[in-house]
Order: C-alpha cells, then structure tokens, then sequence
C-alpha cells in the first residue's frame, strides 16, 4: 500500500478538482522533463499544480498540487534547457537536485539524439558550479554490453567520463540494462541490428569491481551505488542507492524551510536544547512500494508520462516506439495541464 498524500482542492481553469500535495516530486522517471518540458514544468509551478494521467488506467487523471513541495527530484540526460529557470525554485524555497546521465554510447549510437558527450560534460559542469556537486549526480546508467561495447570497453568508456566529472559530483549511480524483461526494447535492439548479451553474476561482478578500482587508483573519491539492482557489490565499497534519499534532501533543504510535518516524515527530529545535535531516524517505512522491489528510493510523486521522450535511446523503456513519442511531443502545449490526457 503507498503513501497517501494530504489531500487539498485545486483551482483549474474549468472548476474545481480533488488533488493530493506531495512533499517530494519526481520529475521525471517516465520522460526528460528538464531536456524537453522545462517551459511546460515551470508554468505549471505558478499555476500551481498538474495534471498526471496514470498510464495503465488512463480512466481518472489525478491532480498534483505544488504548495506544499519541498523537493523536487530532476532525472535528465540534457538539463540544459532548465538551468535558466532555476531561480525560480529558489525564490520559493523549494529544494532540488539532479539526476544527471551522461554515457558514452556516440560510437554505438544508442543515444541518437542527445547533444555531443563534450557538450553534456560542458553542462555537467556548469550545473555543478551553479547548485554545488552533491546535488549533481552522475549516473552511467545503464550499463550495456552487446556485439559494440564488451565489458573491457565500458570501462574506458566510464573511466573518459569519470576522469573528467569526478570533481563535479559525490556520487556515481550505475544500472545494468535489463534487456529481456522488456520485449518491446529487445524487438528495438533487434531492429536496430544490435545484438545484446545478458548480464550475469560474473559479468556484473567485473564491472563493478573495475570501477570501483578506477574509483581508487584514479582518485575520484566519489561513492559508487547501484541503482535498482538486487546483486549485492558491498565487497567492490558499492552501495544499493537511493535516487530518491532522504539524506540528501535533508542535506540540500533549509531547516527554516521544512515543515516539522515534513521532517518527521524524513524521521528527523529537532532537539528542544538548542545545544543538543539534532537526531536523524531512518523510517522503516520510506521506501516507495510503488517501485520495484530492487528500488531504494523513498515516497515522491512522479509526474512524468511515457511515449513522451525524444531522445531516442535504443534501450529506453518508457518509449513504445520513437515514433509514438514525436506524434505525442507534438500535442503537448505549455498550456496543457498534463503532458499526456
């Protein structure tokens, strides 16, 4: 059973609707909201809240208020279009920070319509100086292994990039591509001519332990976790991550900021001396059930929607097709309530 939200009336153009007010947005799991909707995400803050359409029962759309968010969750492989709307959340005190992908798949073309690895880096960067490094993650996720990219030339390939961001960030989250739990990825693969190889226990292992190496002999420094992934890698100094962490939230939010509502909910608490350290719990019941079992991260509201993303990826999930996702970019308006209804 998930989290139920406090409840509130949200005001639209055409009446009245019953919504919920989440502390904590995810935006976006299902789509690249920073690359392709930051008009579109921005205009709905002032408004004050959106619309999301569920996308196995398109019946009932829910509506998400924003009064009483306290963090937003940004998921991008190009935030670039977004960083001029920055000061916005920060004139509201709402905190935030960014899951950040940068692979290097140009060779492979996987990623067909990103901008170049040097101009991703370049905002990597940028973005950094801006927020400061621990809330720019850097995921090279996923990792994929086919007749292109063996194992040995991932590895070059997250040492090229690592080399260059690790003093930009504290973390590197990384997945390994699941390819045969989604048919519609592997019949893409298949189109495409790219034969992929599964990952195993001993394929995974070997990845893990040589970054963990050029984590040490290259001194990066950073903290190495996984993403959605049940392996255990703690014997490489490899994490189960949370990309949705309480901690961070913590560490990135203003106290005076936070509601004490808020705080208990994160299983903070506040100290009555105000000499005593305040004391952080971790609640047993933060991990959000609605994702999967693998997944570490805590309760937000996504407010993303699939078929929405036009970046391209040859191994994306939330994309039926490169087509569906142009045909429905093409409908969605900066006025729109939801990206997909």
């Amino acid at each position: 059973m998930g989290i139920k939200w406090q409840k509130t009336e949200i005001k639209t153009l055409d009446d009245f609707q019953e919504g919920i007010s989440p502390w904590i947005i995810s935006a976006s799991r299902a789509t690249d909201i920073p690359a392709y909707y930051s008009e579109w995400f921005f205009d709905k803050l002032q408004k004050g809240y959106v619309k999301w359409v569920n996308p196995f029962n398109r019946l009932k759309p829910q509506y998400v208020a924003f009064k009483n968010t306290k963090c937003i969750v940004f998921w991008s492989k190009n935030p670039a279009p977004m960083i001029p709307f920055l000061n916005e959340l920060d004139d509201r005190k709402i905190g935030y920070y960014f899951q950040f992908t940068v692979n290097d798949y140009e060779d492979e073309n996987f990623e067909p319509n990103l901008p170049s690895l040097e101009r991703r880096i370049e905002t990597f960067k940028h973005l950094s100086n801006i927020l400061g490094k621990k809330r720019v993650i850097w995921r090279f996720d996923p990792l994929l292994i086919s007749d292109y990219t063996s194992p040995e030339k991932l590895i070059k390939k997250i040492q090229k990039v690592g080399d260059i961001l690790h003093p930009f960030t504290e973390k590197l989250v990384f997945s390994f591509a699941d390819i045969s739990n989604y048919s519609r990825v592997e019949k893409n693969l298949k189109n495409k001519g790219i034969n992929y190889i599964d990952f195993d226990t001993s394929n995974m292992e070997y990845l893990a332990e040589e970054i963990s190496q050029l984590n040490t002999s290259r001194s990066w420094g950073v903290e190495l976790g996984t993403c959605g992934e049940q392996i255990s890698l703690e014997k490489f100094g490899i994490k189960h991550n949370k990309c949705i962490d309480d901690e961070l939230i913590l560490r990135i939010t203003e106290s005076s900021d936070r509601s004490i509502e808020f705080e208990q909910f994160l299983g903070y608490e506040r100290q009555k001396d105000l000499f005593a350290i305040d004391d952080f719990k971790q609640m047993p019941d933060l991990k959000d059930k609605g994702q999967r079992k693998e997944c570490g991260c805590i309760y937000s509201k996504d407010i993303g929607s699939y078929n929405t993303c036009l970046h391209g990826c040859i191994y994306c999930y939330a994309n039926s097709s490169p087509e569906a996702a142009q045909k429905n970019r093409r409908k969605i308006k900066v006025e729109s309530d939801a990206l997909l209804s």
